[in-house]
């Protein structure tokens, strides 16, 4: 019989066991080697507050606070954490969620990893400082019908 306690206490043991599984893989990721390194404290120096807990923690901004959301001129979205292009602005389109959203990245210029989540879908990294940029869902526009939602303080914009 289900009681409003073994639901519970089920629904506490899958949120252990997913935040379990979250945990190495973001230790998993901190422990690889990438060619741009550096420790949390230099990290701390190099980015600001917000940029910090996104790229090197994996936390999301608030949606629709990037001024990059609106961001329509011709360029690239570069690395915040070590200036690596990432997505063209060609590839950029609005999805309506609050973030900047591409459907395919630079050749070369992103890592994908489960996180453990199906909500929140694929974890995106850069490929030369392995930072948390955001998250891959199966719901963009052709050709790709991918969108790459990326958290607007991991970007820099590059006009061309």
């Amino acid at each position: 019989m289900l009681t409003r306690r073994l639901v519970l206490t089920r629904s506490a043991l899958g949120l252990a066991a997913s935040a379990a599984l979250l945990w190495a893989i973001v230790v998993t990721r901190a422990e690889e080697a990438f060619a741009v390194s550096h420790t949390d404290e230099e990290w701390h120096k190099l980015l600001t507050a917000d940029q910090f807990a996104v790229l090197r923690k994996s936390a999301t901004e608030r949606p629709f606070a990037s001024p990059l959301l609106h961001e329509e001129r011709r360029g690239n979205f570069a690395c915040a954490g070590c200036d690596l292009d990432l997505f063209a602005s060609t590839a950029k389109y609005d999805s309506g969620t609050g973030w900047p959203s591409f459907w395919a990245p630079l050749p070369n210029a992103v890592l994908q990893s489960p996180n453990g989540s199906a909500f929140f879908g694929i974890e995106v990294h850069c490929r030369r400082c392995g930072s948390h940029l955001g998250h891959i869902f199966n719901d963009g526009p052709k050709p790709t019908g991918t969108r790459y939602c990326i958290n607007g303080v991991a970007l820099k914009f590059v006009p061309k």
